[in-house]
């Protein structure tokens, strides 16, 4: 469904480009990716051992854990998958395309990663997760509007990341019950 729209979507940020928030969606997409989601949880990891919050504590390593797996599974899938990006002409050429990482935009890191990451939070503590939320939307828009991703790349990365998010709460969940303790 994600494919028939994506064109349409891409041409219609295209039409409505401007260099203020250009500018404001770089700094989203780069405060968006894996590494500032890593230093944030241990930084909340930290603390909830400082305060030693057994329960905090596991639900910030399970957002980690979440978000590492979604990675793994992104990567694998970009690789598998060698999509263009929508800022990518054509280049073709003898031989067939160049191999780039201008290839791997199925699905997005940085939307899979953060959904993953923020979603553990979903199934943790409801309402968090909630407020929480629109921190990957706001990424995953961010990275259509630099013409890094397509709509399909964005919703099944958000697919990918909530799966992960879901499959580590549960196993956490099963294997080390959280307590209001």
């Amino acid at each position: 469904m994600a494919f028939y729209f994506d064109d349409t979507v891409r041409d219609f940020i295209a039409q409505h480009q401007n260099p203020m928030m250009r500018n404001f969606m770089r700094n989203v997409s780069f405060y968006g990716d894996w590494p500032s989601h890593l230093a944030l949880g241990l930084v909340l990891l930290g603390v909830a051992w400082r305060r030693q919050s057994k329960k905090w504590m596991r639900i910030f390593l399970s957002m980690l854990v979440a978000m590492a797996i979604a990675g793994v599974a992104g990567t694998v899938i970009k690789r598998t998958i060698p999509r263009a990006r929508p800022s990518v002409k054509s280049e073709l050429r003898w031989g067939g395309p160049r191999f780039s990482t201008k290839y791997h935009a199925f699905p997005s890191g940085h939307v899979a990663a953060s959904t993953a990451f923020f979603g553990v939070l979903i199934f943790a503590r409801r309402r968090v997760g909630l407020v929480c939320l629109p921190i990957p939307i706001l990424i995953g828009f961010s990275r259509m509007y630099l013409g890094a991703h397509y709509l399909s790349d964005v919703v099944c990365a958000a697919v990918l990341g909530i799966i992960c998010a879901a499959a580590v709460w549960r196993f956490f969940c099963s294997q080390w019950p959280i307590t209001d303790s």
